[in-house]
Order: C-alpha cells, then structure tokens, then sequence
C-alpha cells in the first residue's frame, strides 16, 4: 500500500518530466500514479500536489528564487527544481508543519538527488519556511 511519502516521489517524478519538457504528462498522470501502485486516497493526494503545484507554480518558483543564495534557477537540476516546486508548494499553500514538509524533501531528494543536494533542500526549503512565518501578535 502506498504511502504519502510515495505518493511526493510520484509527484516529483511527474514534476521532473514536466520540467523537461514533457508537458503533455497531465495526460497521463492517472496512469503513471497506478503504475507507481499509487491508488484511492493516495493518488488523490499525489494529483492535488501534482496540479497545485502547477497551478501555483509562479508563485513557488518566486519562493524559489528569493532564497537562492548566489545560484541561479535556470541551473538548478531539475529534481532538485521538481522537489523544491513540490515542497514550497506545500509550505506556502498546505496546512502541514513546514519542518515535515522540509524532512519529506530531504528523504525524497537522498533518493533521486546528489551528495549535495538535500542540504541544499533543507537550506532553500528552512528559509522558505522562515519567510513564510508571521510574527505572534
């Protein structure tokens, strides 16, 4: 039985194929989930990710871009793009703890990413999170 952790990795991959072009995957999107075993309430949620991702996705490569710390978006990889998409949606537009998206990250990017690439995750996604905070009143 598939997991929300499995459904984020299917949202990334379906993030990751987007990003390299292929936008006709939405097409698609059911099919690749049930290959992935990602069914019911799973795959539900991995569709919501996936098209509130797109949907929002101007405003999650602006959070992006505003914590990059001399690197430039268009040279990011594009898991590390696709995860930090994902993740950054979910902070600014989800209802879940920031530091349990940012772990969701970091596990998602340990799997498909480099050496590098999870601290660079939780440096991006902390500050993200840190921005996105209201001070109590």
């Amino acid at each position: 039985m598939a997991t929300r952790h499995h459904a984020r990795m299917a949202v990334v991959s379906l993030l990751y194929a987007y990003d390299l072009g292929n936008g006709n995957i939405a097409e698609h999107t059911s099919e690749i989930l049930e290959e992935k075993k990602i069914r019911n309430k799973q795959k539900d949620f991995a569709l919501g990710l996936y098209e509130g991702v797109l949907e929002n996705i101007e405003a999650c490569d602006a959070a992006i871009i505003k914590h990059l710390k001399d690197w430039d978006f268009e040279r990011l990889g594009s898991i590390e793009r696709a995860t930090l998409r994902l993740a950054s949606f979910e902070i600014l537009f989800g209802d879940l703890d920031s530091a349990v998206v940012i772990n969701e990250a970091v596990e998602i990017t340990k799997a498909f990413g480099t050496e590098q690439s999870p601290r660079f995750i939780n440096g991006v996604l902390d500050a993200i999170s840190k921005d996105t905070v209201t001070p109590a009143e």
